[in-house]
């Protein structure tokens, strides 16, 4: 069974079948030259596993969940801890913290359940870039 040991990089689970979430891992990439974050797909073996650790069901992504040293963090505040990672001017999005989370993940679930709708779907998970492939964990 793969590891990951959450203690020496960050790791982004995501969904592998949305046209969404494969934008999102592939502006990380743009704005995470270091290369720091790490990705895995939900549907992958890990992914599942780690997805269901945290209490989520792997049968059903609902949110992305980023595992860092930090804590694991999923809905609004893993894209919150995703900019704070990324630094520069994305740490911004921080402003958006006070807000009540109940705000925040009413948001974030709005676009969850429609991203398919809205974004597209694929019958089956990405195939990576080379540069995408050195960071996916699995």
């Amino acid at each position: 069974m793969p590891s990951y040991d959450p203690s020496h990089d960050h790791l982004l689970l995501f969904d592998g079948a949305c046209h969404l979430c494969d934008a999102s891992v592939h502006f990380i990439v743009r704005h995470d030259p270091a290369g720091r974050i790490k990705f895995a797909p939900i549907q992958s073996t890990l992914g599942r596993r780690l997805y269901a650790q945290h209490g989520l069901d792997p049968n059903s992504p609902s949110s992305m969940l980023f595992i860092t040293p930090r804590g694991a963090f999923k809905e609004s505040d893993a894209a919150l801890e995703i900019a704070r990672t990324l630094g520069g001017a994305w740490q911004l999005a921080l402003a958006f913290k006070p807000l009540p989370h109940f705000l925040r993940d009413a948001a974030y679930g709005i676009i969850a359940r429609n991203r398919y709708r809205w974004f597209g779907k694929h019958d089956t998970c990405m195939l990576p870039t080379p540069e995408l492939k050195a960071r996916m964990l699995e």
